[in-house]
């Protein structure tokens, strides 16, 4: 009996020390530093003996990249695929098409005609609907084959697109409203004003909110546009999500995101990301930020905002989209999307 207690505690204290070696090793330090869940600090990972006895020596945010169109901007999921809309070289809106690939494995399973300038993009349950930013009118792709169903005049410089379970939004950059078009025939059901230069957009489940260039976001109901409130954020807002009770925004110039109450607008904080912030989405249980300026992308904690990990990926990142499992960012200079 004492033989086998004196084995097992030998047992026991080697493994103690091999974990240790891994951990110093995968740290690249002389101690093993201690364990912050979904954290890593300047680069170096955090991981306790324990873990990497799991095997877990890595934070799940190893990222790969696939190559997509030319000024990959926006993207969308399908349910089983991912859709990058490319705008063309340096923001020049010269773009043409969106790409097709399948989440799994990033295989493209097609590249698709969508106007001059297509940008953002919204999945309706069976089609892509996607915003031709040249063009002033939304493409609707058929999802299973990308055959275009029809393109629907809106506003000028449409650059955002959200689904509200049976209708289209737009945003129209230049003509300071947005467009709510039937989904099932593309009918115009009406075009709404807002204050000044509309970017992006969400769906909290009755209303649409969307962002503007005079440091706000409007709310308006979706039933029939009604302006519901409009509330400031940080300066440049660009993109909106929402979290099942807060809605998030981008402040691009700012380099901050807001969170706000989706109940009556109410400021939940303002939280400091990446440089230019862009794109921004949200997973189940976090918000994650791509910086188009830094070149990486920000996870933050959706019930109190703190900075889970900041994640490199292409130049210029701009949309963000989750597929159930992974993020994918469109890298507007490198051609490319990103899966982390």
């Amino acid at each position: 009996m004492l033989k086998r207690l004196l084995k097992g505690i030998g047992l026991l204290a080697t493994f103690v020390v091999v974990a240790a070696a891994l951990t110093m090793f995968f740290n690249g330090s002389s101690a093993a530093q201690s364990s912050a869940p979904d954290n890593v600090v300047s680069g170096v990972f955090t991981r306790n003996p324990l873990q990497v006895a799991l095997l877990q020596w890595y934070p799940a945010n190893l990222t790969t990249t696939f190559a997509a169109g030319v000024g990959a901007e926006r993207v969308t999921f399908d349910g089983a695929n991912i859709w990058v809309s490319n705008t063309g070289a340096d923001n020049s809106n010269s773009g043409s098409t969106v790409t097709k690939l399948r989440a799994s494995d990033g295989a493209v399973l097609g590249t698709f005609a969508a106007g001059a300038a297509p940008t953002g993009a919204a999945f309706d349950g069976a089609n892509i609907w996607v915003a031709d930013f040249a063009g002033n009118v939304v493409t609707k792709l058929r999802a299973s084959d990308g055959a275009t169903l029809g393109a629907f005049a809106v506003g000028s410089g449409p650059g955002w697109v959200v689904f509200d379970g049976a209708n289209i939004w737009t945003t129209n950059y230049f003509t300071n409203n947005v467009s709510k078009i039937r989904a099932s025939d593309g009918a115009a059901l009406g075009t709404f004003a807002l204050s000044a230069s509309p970017a992006g957009m969400t769906f909290d489940g009755a209303n649409i909110w969307a962002c503007t260039s005079n440091g706000a976001v409007t709310k308006l109901r979706a039933s029939d546009g009604a302006v519901l409130g409009t509330f400031a954020v940080g300066s440049a807002p660009y993109d909106a999500a929402f979290d099942g009770a807060n809605v998030w925004v981008t402040n691009f110039v700012s380099g901050t995101v807001s969170k706000l109450r989706a109940s009556d607008g109410t400021s939940q904080g303002t939280f400091t990301v990446g440089s230019g912030p862009y794109g921004i989405a949200f997973d189940g249980s976090q918000i994650w930020v791509a910086n188009s300026v830094s070149n990486n992308v920000t996870k933050l904690r959706a019930r109190d905002g703190v900075v889970l990990g900041t994640f490199a990926v292409g130049s210029d990142p701009n949309g963000v989209a989750f597929d159930g499992a992974n993020m994918w960012v469109a890298n507007h200079n490198s051609n490319s999307v990103s899966k982390l």
